[in-house]
């Protein structure tokens, strides 16, 4: 498996908004520092990029975040705490990793993802000819 794998991570999530700015750091900014954080020490540090990413349209089911890679299919999840969530989403990442297909069946998923997942989105190379 030498295909690079990304991790998306939704950075506006659970902000602050005053006067149509955002004030402060929001939950995904942090969600996203500690990802960052435990990937120090993640046997798949070299595998995955984890990528912050300005906005991923799940603002009612935040913090919300993404496994892809090319060839597999693309998950998206939600309704991640932040507090609790980043040691999770790596495990889960692992197993996305491990799997050809990248296919993350509802019993094999930690329990954190199994009701969060917004969507599952196929490969982008198995319909483009």
């Amino acid at each position: 498996m030498n295909e690079q794998h990304v991790l998306f991570v939704c950075q506006t999530c659970s902000s602050t908004w005053h006067n149509g700015k955002r004030v402060g750091e929001s939950k995904g900014e942090q969600l996203l520092q500690q990802l960052q954080q435990l990937r120090q020490d993640w046997e798949l540090q070299n595998q995955f990029i984890i990528q912050g990413v300005g906005c991923m349209s799940a603002c009612n089911r935040s913090c919300v975040i993404a496994f892809a890679a090319e060839g597999k299919l693309t998950y998206l999840f939600g309704d991640l705490p932040v507090d609790s969530s980043a040691s999770t989403i790596l495990q889960c990442a692992s197993q996305y990793y491990a799997k050809p297909d990248g296919s993350l069946s509802w019993s094999e998923r930690p329990e954190l993802l199994k009701n969060g997942i917004l969507a599952k989105i196929p490969p982008l190379n198995k319909w483009a000819k």
